[in-house]
């Protein structure tokens, strides 16, 4: 069995997911700045290993739904609505003046980085339509152990971009405006492209 393109399809899907600045990356990349990359670090995995739990969550859901085919165009519909208010989120990102000014924030890094990203409520519907996507594309199954590879990857992928915040954080807070205008505008159009794609395959 190919489990590589599980992990791949995680991977992708979080760091693509992540990339723009928001709350969490550019507070790993503030943690870099003020408290030194290490703590950058600490803090980039505390964000990643919540997306264990997310992404276990939304697998199971998933497998739940899809082993009941009476419920497969409603879980299709509902990774339709996902998808366009994801596309309707970046848009809206990408129209605010970013300010990646805060304050210093004091505690463990880690515990700090495990706290703001359990905040992050559309992680969870968000890793429930990727994996409901690839699945409806062949490209993995969600049974186990490969939907335990698909989070697998989904947290080396959250872990990754964190880090690269943290790692060039002095390079991506002089351009983060000029970041989060364009990708949220180029992650608008991904999920809206996948919206259409997602609406033939249920209705046409």
């Amino acid at each position: 069995m190919n489990y590589l393109l599980p992990l791949f399809i995680g991977y992708v899907a979080a760091f693509v997911g992540l990339l723009a600045p928001s709350m969490l990356n550019m507070t790993a990349a503030r943690t870099s700045i003020e408290k030194g990359r290490k703590c950058g670090i600490l803090f980039a995995a505390g964000a990643a290993s919540v997306v264990f739990i997310q992404g276990f969550i939304a697998v199971t859901f998933a497998k739940y739904l899809v082993a009941n085919p009476d419920v497969i165009t409603q879980l299709k519909t509902a990774a339709i609505f996902v998808l366009l208010v994801l596309s309707v989120f970046f848009f809206i990102q990408a129209r605010k003046t970013f300010n990646a000014a805060g304050r210093k924030k004091d505690g463990k890094s880690f515990s700090i980085g495990f706290g703001l990203s359990s905040l992050n409520m559309l992680a969870i519907p968000f890793y429930l339509a990727m994996a409901t996507l690839a699945e409806s594309k062949g490209w993995m199954s969600i049974e186990k152990p490969v939907s335990l590879i698909f989070v697998l990857g989904a947290v080396l992928g959250a872990f990754s971009i964190f880090s690269v915040y943290a790692i060039f954080a002095e390079i991506i807070a002089k351009k983060a405006a000029f970041i989060a205008k364009n990708i949220n505008y180029i992650l608008s159009g991904l999920f809206i492209v996948l919206a259409v794609i997602t609406t033939f395959q249920v209705f046409g």
